[in-house]
């Protein structure tokens, strides 16, 4: 709740400031043209998921990448629809990669990558773990 009104006073005091410069009609046509640049983003978003799938097939990706890369283009074209210019620039700095990446590490607090062979290999040694090995000494002879 408390970042969602960080964000909210972050909105208002940039759009407010960034209006006020720019007048009100090219505040009205910066926010249809971000909407509209945000619904096209959305309407390729389909093609974009597949190239990131085909990269990720001939492994140029990993899977995390794969995630990121998807997840904030996704975000940033939802950001753009919104009426705003705080959310407008985050919107387009999340289809660059780069920001991406570091508004994930910085806000989101992700760690670096895991590659799906350290998730096997995590997998692996929790079996190992789990592994009881018991030696069987019967004392009663048979007679």
């Amino acid at each position: 709740m408390k970042y969602f009104l960080v964000y909210l006073l972050l909105e208002v005091f940039v759009s407010v400031n960034i209006s006020s410069n720019i007048g009100a009609m090219a505040t009205f046509l910066e926010i249809i043209l971000s909407a509209m640049f945000g619904f096209v983003l959305l309407a390729n978003f389909r093609n974009t998921l597949m190239e990131s799938m085909q990269a990720m097939q001939r492994r140029t990706i990993s899977i995390s990448e794969f995630q990121k890369l998807n997840a904030f283009t996704l975000l940033g074209a939802l950001l753009l629809i919104i009426p705003g210019f705080f959310s407008d620039i985050i919107g387009i700095f999340l289809q660059f990669t780069f920001f991406a990446t570091l508004f994930a590490k910085k806000v989101l607090h992700v760690k670096d990558n895991i590659d799906i062979d350290d998730i096997q290999n995590i997998n692996r040694k929790k079996d190992e773990d789990e592994i009881i090995d018991v030696e069987v000494i019967d004392d009663r002879t048979k007679q």
